[in-house]
């Protein structure tokens, strides 16, 4: 299993390296490319163009300001695509939403809130589960382990609000 995740520029790492976390968590496998759509996009082409004979399943893509870089891999192939705005700009990441989410018919990208990260790498280990049971069990798992830090701190803030002032 392999997921790839594209990113415009090396600044928009802190906001994508909890994917690559999340990913690593599930024994997920990622490549992590730094490419444009603007400014380099034959390497966006080329990349993209060979991920599936590389073995990418799922590509990640985040794009700030105009948000072009998942819509642009998007019309290069039919592999799935999540895009995530980045809040890159005095917009706070709305232009990069609006962008991404607004694809034509016919070239859908997933996309994800602004900064959203952590989901776009669950949705992705969502789809490679589809065909993969070990990796579905680990989802159940992580969902019930979130769970159970919910009952946590219910208990936590009972106790709190219970105590004599």
């Amino acid at each position: 299993m392999k997921v790839a995740i594209i990113m415009g520029s090396d600044s928009d790492w802190p906001v994508l390296e909890p994917a690559a976390s999340q990913l690593a968590e599930f024994g997920i496998e990622t490549e992590v490319l730094v490419a444009s759509a603007h400014r380099t996009p034959d390497k966006v082409h080329r990349f993209v163009a060979g991920a599936s004979e590389r073995g990418v399943q799922v590509i990640i893509a985040a794009a700030g300001a105009a948000a072009h870089l998942p819509g642009v891999i998007a019309s290069f192939t039919t592999l799935p695509v999540i895009g995530i705005p980045v809040n890159a700009t005095p917009l706070a990441g709305m232009d990069a939403l609006l962008s991404i989410v607004q694809m034509p018919a016919g070239i859908p990208v997933a996309t994800m809130a602004i900064n959203g990260a952590k989901n776009a790498a669950l949705f992705a280990a969502q789809i490679l589960a589809v065909h993969n049971t070990d990796l579905a069990a680990k989802l159940i798992a992580h969902r019930q382990t979130m769970a159970e830090e919910v009952e946590r701190k219910d208990a936590r803030l009972a106790q709190k609000l219970a105590a004599p002032k």
